[in-house]
Order: C-alpha cells, then sequence, then structure tokens
C-alpha cells in the first residue's frame, strides 16, 4: 500500500453503510432462524407457508451470505484486502439464495418487499465488490 496515498472521507462513508447494511442482514437472518412460533402464528398464511417450507440448505446460504457480507465490512475498515473475497462469497451465495426466491419456491409469495428487496441486495452486493476491487486498485487496502 503506497502509505502517501491519503483516503478519502467518502471511504470511511461508504465501508460505515456496508457495515451498517451487512449488521442489517445478520439481523434479520437470526430474526428468521430464531423465529417464535408465537410469531409466525401472528403472520398472515402465506407467510407462515413461505417460512415453513425455507430448506435448510436456503437457511444456511443465507447465513453465508450476510456473515460473509459482515466480515468483508469489516475487512474494509480494517482496510484489508481479503474483503474483496468476502464480497465475493457474500454474492455466490446471495445468488443461490435468490434462485431458490425467483425459481423454486411458489411464485405466489413474489410480491411487493419480497420482490424488490432480493433485486436491491443483489445490487448491493455487486456494490461492495466494486468498491472493494477499486479501494484495491487505488491502494486504501492491501
Amino acid at each position: 500500500m503506497n502509505t502517501n496515498n491519503k483516503i478519502p472521507v467518502w471511504f470511511w462513508i461508504v465501508s460505515i453503510i456496508a457495515l451498517i447494511w451487512n449488521i442489517m442482514g445478520v439481523m434479520a437472518y437470526l430474526g428468521q432462524a430464531y423465529m417464535t412460533e408465537e410469531i409466525l402464528n401472528a403472520m398472515p398464511e402465506a407467510d407462515q407457508n413461505f417460512y415453513h417450507n425455507i430448506p435448510a440448505w436456503v437457511t444456511a446460504v443465507f447465513a453465508v451470505a450476510v456473515f460473509s457480507g459482515l466480515f468483508g465490512s469489516v475487512a474494509l475498515i480494517i482496510k484489508k484486502k481479503w474483503a474483496i473475497v468476502l464480497f465475493i462469497m457474500s454474492l455466490l451465495t446471495i445468488l443461490a439464495q435468490q434462485v431458490y426466491n425467483f425459481f423454486i419456491q411458489d411464485f405466489v409469495t413474489l410480491s411487493g418487499q419480497r420482490l424488490y428487496m432480493p433485486v436491491m441486495i443483489v445490487v448491493f452486493a455487486i456494490f461492495l465488490i466494486w468498491f472493494s476491487r477499486f479501494s484495491k486498485s487505488k491502494g486504501w487496502i492491501s
């Protein structure tokens, strides 16, 4: 890393936003993985069916996606180039999860937030790969 290469403030802003975004992803995973029957029974029937029918592999890739994204964000903040690998792992597992969401599960449940949120997540994951590669090319992470 070039020690004369000053890291711009916006690098830190993007890195903190990435960290917050991925913490929200971890919280979503934990909320889904540890959802009680009481909470599940209070949901509309369509949502209950959605959560009851999620295969274990989808839950597993969800966990890998959010935790690799979280650790990738931490790697950015501590200026480590392995953020790139973690963000790529996150994207690949996000895509595996989205294959289930868009092509395997019942399409009737895909509306509103279940439709636009997955697209937003994929776009943000691609951005984080680009941003970490860009940061490495600028010598901000090593």
